[in-house]
């Protein structure tokens, strides 16, 4: 079998896994195959791919594509941008791995606090020889707004209590019993947007949430008053939160997703004021890619036995 790895942006994945082990020939891909031409024409030779998260989507005009793929990987148990259907209807497996929820809360609470307390104008400072020059904010005692109260805003919500902070969640389908069992107060959207001094975002992207947070939403929110996002991209309007930010409507932003990806090197976003911007590293720590990356190996090595494991169907 020949097994593509797709999206290996820091040469790392060969540390993951046991891929020697394989009865396979593994090729490590580290650029992003944005263009479905180009995708087709590398990917066209290979049995096998595993997919990071949803950096590649699969599409049926992509499977279609690629009559020789019998197997696909995604790393997580749910990708939106792999179609199930269209891969069943070619003959396609598509397996995918566990993911480690603790990641993504850890770093929303870095930008979070990144954010607050201006630690990269500071850092960035003390390399020009300045000192001091900003005043942060406080976390003790101001209102933390969870826009989606699921496994991973849920570990979110509990750094917000340890750290002496209002909690509120709002979802639209968010029970009040649950969200206080979890130690937040359920509220309505307008009321967590208008009362919180952080917004944060752990939101599942689907057609009825693109654009959950937009002119309206930011409107809403104090002109003191910070948002983040470590969930998905498409879930804020992009266009109405630059303008936000450029017309002083809120007073920063910390982003980890965007609605394209990678983010283009001449992105608006990128000279943005009063933001923190990562590349999408929300789950990329050595403990995730191990059970990623391992995990997928093991997805590998059971289909050839004939027994696929954690398989996704439409």
């Amino acid at each position: 079998m020949r097994v593509a790895v797709l999206d290996d942006y820091q040469q790392a994945a060969h540390h993951f896994a046991d891929w020697q082990n394989l009865d396979a020939e593994v090729t490590f891909l580290h650029e992003h195959l944005a263009d479905t031409d180009d995708l087709v024409e590398a990917l066209h030779e290979f049995d096998a791919i595993v997919a990071m998260r949803e950096r590649t989507p699969f599409t049926a005009e992509r499977f279609a594509r690629l009559p020789n793929l019998r197997l696909l990987v995604t790393t997580g148990m749910a990708n939106a941008a792999i179609d199930l259907a269209a891969a069943e209807a070619n003959g396609v497996t598509v397996c995918g791995t566990e993911s480690p929820s603790s990641a993504t809360p850890e770093l929303t609470w870095a930008l979070i606090l990144s954010l607050v307390r201006h630690v990269p104008a500071e850092s960035a400072g003390m390399r020009e020889g300045q000192w001091q020059h900003s005043i942060g904010g406080d976390l003790y005692g101001h209102t933390l707004g969870i826009v989606g109260l699921g496994r991973l805003g849920s570990r979110v919500a509990a750094v917000g209590k340890a750290f002496g902070m209002r909690v509120l969640a709002w979802s639209s389908n968010l029970d009040p019993s649950t969200a206080r069992e979890r130690g937040a107060e359920p509220v309505s959207k307008q009321d967590l947007f208008s009362q919180s001094d952080v917004v944060t975002v752990h939101y599942k992207l689907s057609e009825r949430s693109r654009g959950l947070i937009g002119h309206e939403e930011l409107s809403w929110m104090k002109e003191t008053a910070y948002l983040v996002n470590t969930s998905r991209g498409p879930l804020i309007d992009t266009e109405a939160l630059i303008e936000a930010l450029h017309a002083g409507r809120i007073a920063g932003a910390a982003l980890d997703v965007y609605e394209t990806e990678p983010l283009p090197a001449d992105h608006l976003l990128r000279t943005a004021p009063r933001t923190v911007l990562t590349p999408h590293i929300g789950y990329v720590t050595e403990e995730t890619y191990r059970t990623f990356y391992g995990q997928a190996a093991q997805d590998i090595a059971a289909y050839l036995e004939g027994t696929p494991l954690r398989t996704l169907t439409p």
